[in-house]
């Protein structure tokens, strides 16, 4: 029950999901778990709630982490708060493990000094974008949060309402178009791992901005793009 240590040398390491590889992702106790490691950020998922609650959870629904299936947009805080989580184990059940809401992390990343990796699940209004930044806010923790998105008009909310806040556009592939629009906008980039060349790199680091990978979980991997001079990794278990 530990995370497999690396040389990252610059590389800045997030629990991907909190320490995922250790407890139930999206946990407090997977985020607590991340608090008290040497990680540099800790990255997680909110949805809004049928209620405009900010709730966190990878998926639309909580089947897969639960067994019971609601959807994620169609129920309440209350109602998703009342199924308990699987601890890590399909039909194993731990009391103190629930879907935390939005606060609950921020509170957390503050408490352990870690820098919180927020992603903006699914095309969200900028009425709820706007909410999201002003609970992160009420908590003192903006300039300590990296908002990411699949969703390009997320992060534009975003970039609205905070010009200066750092974000950085998830995707499966950067071709070229993709890179001259980031470097356009001075928007980061979160790119799946497999699809990260040495040259995007350092195409993006002659621009100024900065990459991050995921979801890196074998070592050697891992220390490659270390090699090619990645920013930020994002693992379930490397530390």
């Amino acid at each position: 029950m530990n995370t497999i240590k690396i040389h990252k040398r610059q590389a800045k390491m997030i629990a991907h999901r909190g320490v995922s590889g250790l407890e139930m992702e999206n946990t407090a106790a997977a985020f607590v778990a991340a608090g008290n490691r040497s990680y540099f950020g800790i990255e997680t998922d909110v949805h809004v709630t049928k209620d405009h609650r900010y709730v966190i959870i990878h998926d639309d629904d909580t089947g897969r982490v639960s067994g019971v299936n609601r959807v994620v947009e169609e129920s309440t805080l209350e109602e998703l708060q009342s199924i308990p989580l699987y601890d890590r184990e399909e039909g194993c059940y731990r009391t103190d493990l629930r879907t935390p809401v939005l606060s609950e992390y921020i509170r957390i990343c503050r408490k352990y000094e870690k820098t919180a990796i927020l992603e903006l699940k699914n095309q969200m209004t900028p009425e709820d974008v706007t909410q999201i930044v002003e609970i992160i806010r009420g908590c003192d923790y903006l300039e300590n949060t990296v908002f990411i998105s699949f969703f390009w008009d997320n992060l534009v909310y975003v970039r609205n309402l905070v010009p200066g806040q750092t974000v950085q556009f998830l995707t499966c592939e950067c071709d070229r178009a993709l890179t001259e629009k980031l470097i356009a906008a001075r928007m980061d980039l979160d790119i799946l791992h497999e699809a990260l060349t040495p040259e995007l790199i350092d195409t993006l680091h002659a621009a100024g901005l900065r990459i991050n990978c995921w979801t890196v979980n074998d070592p050697d991997d891992a220390l490659r793009y270390i090699d090619w001079g990645v920013d930020y990794i994002t693992s379930n278990i490397l530390e």
